[in-house]
C-alpha cells in the first residue's frame, strides 16, 4: 500500500540500503539477448511489456527477456542479482538508491554511449538529476515530477474562498486560509480541513531548507546544510497546523498520513490543501471525483517557491552487460520513441524529452493534462535539482518521519527534536 509518508520518504531519502558487491566484467548479459528489469503494477508491466515487443518486432536479430517484480521485493532480488554478478542490463532506477549502485561501481556512465543513447535534447534542469555527486550520468530520468501543492476547488467553493494566489503566497497565507477553510468545516459539521500531514515528510523538509536561503538536506560543496533553525521553524510550523485548527489534531493526521493514497483526506475531499508529487495528481482526482488542481508551494519569502524538477524514476544501464551499445539502443527506444511514448503516455511520469511531451498531449484525458500542463509552465521557473540521495542517507526518511510525529504529539521540544534531526542528518552526509 502506497502511502504519503512511503511516497514523500522517496521523494527525499527513503528505503533500505542495498548489500552491493563488485561484479564481474560481461556479467550482466546472457545468451537470451538484453534482460531488462523494473518495479511497477499491472498496467506499468502490461504498457512496458507492449513497447519492448514492437521494439523486437523492429529488431528481429535482438531478444529481450523481460524481469518484473512489485516495488516490495524489488530492490531485494536487484541487489542479490549485482552481488552475485548477474545484474540485468537495462534497469529501472529509483531516486534513493541510484547513488547506492552508481557509487559502487555497478552502472554504466551513460555518457559513454551518447552515440546509441543521445540524451542532449533532454532538459539540463531535468538531465541533471540522473548524475552523481562526482557529475558522472548513471541514470537517464524517464520521467519527471515537482513536489507542488493540490488544491481541491470544489472545497473552496463550498466554503466561499476564493483560490490563492499561488505566485505570492506564503506560508503565513496558507495557514490562514486553511484556518478559514477548517471553520467553515466545523460550522457545517463538515469534516473538512483546510490540510493535513504538512511537515510529517522528509520531503517537507527538503522544500522548506531548499526556500531557506537554499539550503540542503545533502549539499553539494558549494551548498549549505540545513541548519538547526529552520528545522525548528518547520517542526513548529507543523504544530502550529494542528494546534490552530489548520490540520487535524496529531492522532487524526497520523492516521490520515499511514492511509492509502486512495483513501486520506485529500482522495476523499475532506481537505482543501495537501502537497503531493504532482505525478500522483491522477490518482487523487480519480478517489476524489473532483477537478483537483496542481499549485507553487507556498514560499518562506513572498515569490520564492524554489520549485525543483525529480525524476519519477531512470533507466540506468548495468555496467557489466556485454553489449553496451545494444541496451543504449533499447534504452533509447524506451525513452525517446515516439510510438513508444503513445503507449507509455504518462505512467512513469511527464516524459523527459519536450518533444515527446508534444506527443502524448493530444492521447490525455482531461485529468492528465493538468499534471503534463503544470510540469511544462514550471520549467520556466525551476532551480537547480538537489543532489541526488547519497548511499550514506537512505534511510533518513523514516528517521525523520519518526522525530517528526514526535514533534507533533509535543513529546519534547522541537529544540530537543531539532537536534536530533540535525545530527541524523550529520552523520549520513557523504564522504567528500
Amino acid at each position: 500500500m502506497l502511502t504519503r509518508r512511503h511516497t514523500l520518504a522517496l521523494l527525499a531519502a527513503a528505503g533500505a540500503a542495498p548489500a552491493l558487491a563488485a561484479c564481474g566484467p560481461n556479467a550482466g548479459s546472457s545468451a537470451s539477448g538484453m534482460r531488462i528489469y523494473w518495479w511497477g503494477g499491472d498496467l506499468r508491466n502490461d504498457l512496458t511489456r507492449e513497447v519492448l515487443d514492437m521494439y523486437t518486432a523492429e529488431n528481429t536479430e535482438v531478444e529481450v527477456s523481460p524481469e518484473y517484480s512489485e516495488w516490495s521485493s524489488y530492490w531485494d532480488k536487484l541487489a542479490t542479482q549485482t552481488a552475485g554478478g548477474t545484474m540485468p542490463d537495462v534497469v529501472q532506477m529509483d531516486e534513493a538508491y541510484i547513488d547506492s549502485y552508481g557509487t559502487e561501481g555497478s552502472l554504466l556512465d551513460l555518457e559513454t554511449v551518447s552515440d546509441s543513447l543521445d540524451l542532449s535534447a533532454m532538459d539540463d534542469a531535468i538531465l541533471e538529476t540522473g548524475r552523481l555527486a562526482d557529475g558522472t550520468l548513471v541514470g537517464a530520468p524517464n520521467g519527471f515530477n515537482l513536489f507542488a501543492t493540490g488544491m481541491n476547488p470544489t472545497v473552496l467553493e463550498q466554503a466561499g474562498i476564493d483560490a490563492p494566489d499561488d505566485t505570492t503566497w506564503t506560508w503565513d497565507d496558507f495557514l490562514e486560509l486553511c484556518q478559514q477553510i477548517s471553520k467553515w468545516g466545523k460550522s457545517t459539521g463538515e469534516d473538512v480541513f483546510g490540510t493535513s500531514s504538512f511537515g510529517l515528510g522528509s520531503a517537507d523538509l527538503a522544500a522548506w531548507a531548499r526556500q531557506t536561503d537554499n539550503q540542503q538536506l545533502f549539499p553539494r560543496e558549494d551548498e549549505e546544510l540545513v541548519t538547526k533553525d529552520t528545522i525548528v521553524d518547520l517542526l513548529e510550523f507543523s504544530r502550529s497546523l494542528a494546534t490552530t485548527g489548520a490540520a487535524p489534531g496529531a492522532s487524526a493526521q497520523m492516521e490520515d498520513d499511514s492511509a492509502s493514497l486512495e483513501q486520506g483526506r485529500f482522495a476523499t475531499n475532506r481537505c482543501a490543501f495537501m502537497q503531493v508529487p504532482s505525478s500522483q495528481i491522477l490518482t487523487f482526482q480519480e478517489s476524489s471525483g473532483s477537478p483537483l488542481q496542481l499549485l507553487r508551494m507556498p514560499a518562506r519569502t513572498s515569490g520564492e517557491s524554489r520549485m525543483v524538477n525529480k525524476a519519477s524514476m531512470y533507466w540506468s544501464i548495468g555496467k557489466s552487460t556485454a553489449d553496451t551499445a545494444q541496451a543504449a539502443d533499447l534504452t533509447s527506444f524506451l525513452l525517446a520513441d515516439d510510438a513508444a511514448a503513445e503507449i507509455l503516455k504518462i505512467e512513469r511520469g511527464i516524459p523527459a524529452f519536450p518533444e515527446l511531451q508534444e506527443t502524448v498531449r493530444p492521447l490525455l484525458s482531461e485529468n492528465e493534462l493538468v499534471s503534463l500542463d503544470f510540469a511544462q509552465k514550471m520549467q520556466e521557473e525551476v532551480v537547480k535539482p538537489p543532489a541526488v540521495t547519497p548511499a550514506t542517507g537512505v534511510g533518513f526518511g523514516d528517521e525523520y518521519a519518526n522525530l517528526a510525529e514526535e514533534s507533533l504529539f509535543g513529546k519534547r521540544s522541537t529544540s530537543e527534536i531539532a537536534d536530533d534531526i540535525l545530527s541524523t542528518l550529520e552523520s549520513m552526509q557523504p564522504q567528500r
